[in-house]
């Protein structure tokens, strides 16, 4: 575990001609051609009507009141552990190791920005900023830390936002997940772990969206199609933390056409006032309800390139929503990340990889499934 923060420091130490982006060599042909985007990686899920109706039996609802989230520490050398996660409390690492937690923490609410339109899905596409490309947004001072709230205003984001739950490694496991606009209406957005950890893909993969003290107002979907970025799957790198999941229709209907879906904007300019949604199931909350903590992001100073939000949201909350230009009269905004990771000593901020082309690679693959 960090003994002391400035040790994390010299890793971001990155050449300001790399981070610019500036080749060095003479110009060929090949280099001429414009870079390949990048590819996500797709994972067939219950892509039948028979496994879908088996997962859908699957998730009972003492199954989904015992479903655990999962606490993972990741130490520089790579190494992962995770065991059902038990609240708050942290977990010894090796000494110097560099220890952060996924998406298991709390914090404490600052005044929540005022109403703001909501933004066009279409938000125009800038260059993915590197941090040290970008001026940094300073990190706030350790007293504004923000505690969730449960959310009580109604609104779009009571539908699109919901739990998701999986096994994993053989236990009951559970995340957060937003259903998007798309162009099949069939797309949940979550964060890379709750769809992949450890070298496998999860199964029995379900979203509920609106889930409210185990009720499911709006059914349970079932997943057809994960998918995760590249550099998720080959090395589980948080900066890219990001998944879909593409869902089958329930009684003949879509996603979408059910509850709604929020706009998703890419590469956009950091440091902006964000709301995080989540369902945190490890103490002191019980992933009974949708909690919310608002503020501006920071730029994640110490091993990520990921944004920071004052946050106190714990285990089971990976994967909820951050909102652009979230409007609290409608309950509609621009998600622009997703819950990902806690640093051990640091409970108090939230983590959210960067959407840029990585992410928007993911989303686009999504929407062009075949939900059926």
């Amino acid at each position: 575990m960090h003994r002391k923060a400035r040790r994390l420091i010299p890793i971001l130490a990155i050449s300001p001609l790399v981070a610019a982006g500036i080749l060095l060599t003479a110009p060929t042909a090949e280099a001429a051609k414009p870079s390949a985007p990048p590819r996500p990686v797709v994972h067939g899920a219950a892509d039948t009507k028979t496994e879908q109706r088996v997962v859908k039996r699957f998730w009972t609802p003492a199954k989904m009141a015992a479903a655990k989230p999962l606490d993972l520490v990741r130490s520089r050398a790579g190494r992962t552990t995770t065991a059902p996660s038990g609240g708050g409390a942290v977990k010894p690492v090796a000494p110097g190791a560099h220890a952060v937690k996924r998406a298991d923490t709390p914090a404490e609410p600052t005044t929540p920005p005022p109403p703001v339109a909501s933004a066009s899905p279409s938000a125009p596409a800038s260059p993915s900023p590197s941090p040290s490309a970008v001026p940094a947004t300073p990190a706030p001072a350790l007293a504004a830390r923000s505690t969730g709230a449960s959310w009580t205003g109604g609104g779009t984001i009571v539908k699109t936002e919901g739990r998701v739950f999986f096994t994993y490694q053989g236990r009951s496991a559970s995340c957060s997940g937003t259903a998007v606009s798309s162009a099949n209406k069939s797309v949940v957005l979550t964060a890379g772990h709750c769809v992949k950890l450890g070298g496998a893909f999860h199964t029995n993969w379900v979203f509920v969206p609106g889930y409210s003290a185990g009720s499911r107002p709006y059914g349970t979907w079932v997943a057809t199609n994960l998918l995760t970025t590249t550099q998720w799957n080959a090395s589980e790198d948080m900066n890219y933390d990001m998944a879909a999941a593409v869902v089958a229709p329930l009684n003949g209907e879509r996603l979408v056409d059910v509850v709604g879906g929020q706009g998703v904007a890419f590469n956009q300019a950091r440091g902006q006032q964000m709301y995080a949604f989540g369902y945190p199931a490890a103490s002191p909350y019980d992933g009974s309800k949708l909690i919310y903590c608002g503020g501006r992001v920071f730029d994640d100073y110490l091993i990520s390139t990921d944004q920071g939000l004052s946050c106190d949201m714990t285990g089971g909350s990976s994967g909820g929503g951050w909102f652009m230009s979230f409007n609290r009269s409608t309950g509609a905004g621009t998600l622009n990340s997703v819950n990902s990771f806690k640093y051990n000593f640091a409970p108090y901020w939230m983590f959210g990889p960067y959407f840029g082309p990585e992410a928007q690679a993911v989303y686009t693959s999504a929407q062009s499934q075949d939900a059926t």
